[in-house]
């Protein structure tokens, strides 16, 4: 598994945005997209060091943001998202959100488990 991004939470993508450009060297902003298998608004932000943080906006993080918790998930991309979610199965992580494809991501597959590190989604490499 590398590490690919952390998934921040918030009620306004585009208010974040700003909040974090007072602070961070952003040196690329992704559109906001709509991704229906998420049912959540996303946009990608990568920072000058290459560090990427996904905004997430939507019901998926409703309950989160109610308990003002921001830091919704990290994320690591591995080369067999099914055989990464079996090995960490194996080691007492649950599935959250079955592999589907992710608009952001090109359409990859991405899934969600709870693990002893917390929320974490895997996204699958890409050829």
């Amino acid at each position: 598994m590398k590490f690919h991004h952390i998934g921040i939470a918030t009620d306004d993508i585009e208010k974040m945005i700003a909040k974090l450009e007072n602070f961070l060297k952003i040196k690329d902003i992704s559109d906001i997209v709509y991704d229906s298998n998420q049912d959540a608004y996303l946009c990608m932000l990568t920072l000058d060091d290459g560090i990427k943080i996904e905004l997430i906006t939507g019901k998926v993080v409703e309950n989160i943001l109610k308990k003002r918790q921001y830091l919704y998930h990290t994320c690591y991309e591995v080369d067999d998202i099914e055989l990464t979610i079996s090995k960490l199965q194996n080691d007492g992580a649950f599935l959250v959100r079955e592999p589907k494809k992710a608009i952001l991501f090109e359409n990859k597959k991405v899934a969600f488990l709870m693990w002893d590190l917390g929320l974490i989604e895997l996204v699958e490499k890409g050829a």
